[in-house]
């Protein structure tokens, strides 16, 4: 089995890119995409490690993107770390996360909370910027119980502290990608997975959906998959995995989506060749 969705430090995933990769192998999981969201600063150690566990690691990454409901996350697969032209975009992305947090902060203070840029800081670590730091940053502060209380409270859509991101659209990353000789899968889409909305991103880059997630029932990973086989995309799927201890209902444990390593040559398959 593999997992196709999983962070770490690099952003706000929980543990150390190599302690990631050290779940996996305890996991008897074969190989994980290291998925953290605008960065790809994790992947040479996490390669590190699973180079000495036997784990094969795949360069990803997590963009968010446009879509017609507001915003969409997209897994890039088959990135390398340092590549200069995913570099400078993410740059920019990350740029943009330091920014939409301190608007967050700002909104927060602006309700009463006495809340600083320096607690997300210091949560993030100095990894990618993201609203899970906020949410925990509440949470050690005491204004919140838990990480999901920060989203049910204040950070969530349409919540009082929530901030709109400023987004490219899909065809922009997937263009991006498919020149770095990557793919691109859409991540939980959830009552967005619809055949209907399949065609149309299809028609803007996708290769790839993310079938199996933690927040998809059945009744969904069977809409999805009758769709992905139909149209001819690939099927990605991951546990999203955080870490053990983090809390947000929409994560799992790793490796607990059963994903077949089977799927991992028929993605391969779709990469498009690298001009010279």
């Amino acid at each position: 089995m593999i997992d196709l969705h999983c962070h770490s430090t690099a952003s706000d995933g929980l543990l150390p890119p190599a302690r990631v990769v050290e779940a996996a192998s305890a996991a008897g999981l074969t190989a994980i995409a290291l998925t953290d969201h605008d960065t790809t600063a994790g992947l040479a150690e996490a390669r590190a490690a699973g180079a000495r566990l036997g784990v094969r690691v795949i360069g990803g990454c997590e963009f968010s993107v446009a879509a017609p409901w507001g915003e969409m996350h997209l897994l890039g697969y088959f990135l390398e770390p340092d590549d200069p032209e995913i570099e400078a975009f993410l740059a920019t992305a990350r740029r943009g996360r330091v920014a939409r947090g301190r608007a967050m902060v700002s909104a927060l203070r602006g309700l009463g909370v006495p809340i600083a840029l320096a607690d997300v800081e210091r949560e993030a670590g100095g990894g990618a910027l993201g609203r899970p730091h906020v949410a925990r940053a509440l949470q050690r502060l005491g204004v919140v119980p838990t990480v999901q209380a920060a989203f049910d409270r204040y950070l969530g859509r349409n919540r009082p502290a929530y901030v709109e991101k400023v987004l490219p659209t899909l065809g922009e990353v997937a263009d991006l990608v498919h020149r770095r000789g990557g793919i691109v899968s859409a991540a939980h889409l959830k009552s967005h997975g619809t055949r209907e909305v399949l065609v149309a991103l299809q028609a803007d880059g996708l290769d790839a959906v993310e079938v199996r997630h933690p927040s998809h029932d059945g009744d969904r990973v069977a809409i999805l998959t009758d769709a992905a086989l139909a149209l001819d995309l690939g099927r990605t799927g991951g546990s999203d995995w955080h870490g053990d201890e983090d809390g947000v209902g929409t994560h799992a444990a790793l490796g607990s989506q059963q994903v077949p390593e089977a799927w991992l040559p028929a993605l391969e398959a779709r990469r498009p060749a690298v001009a010279p």
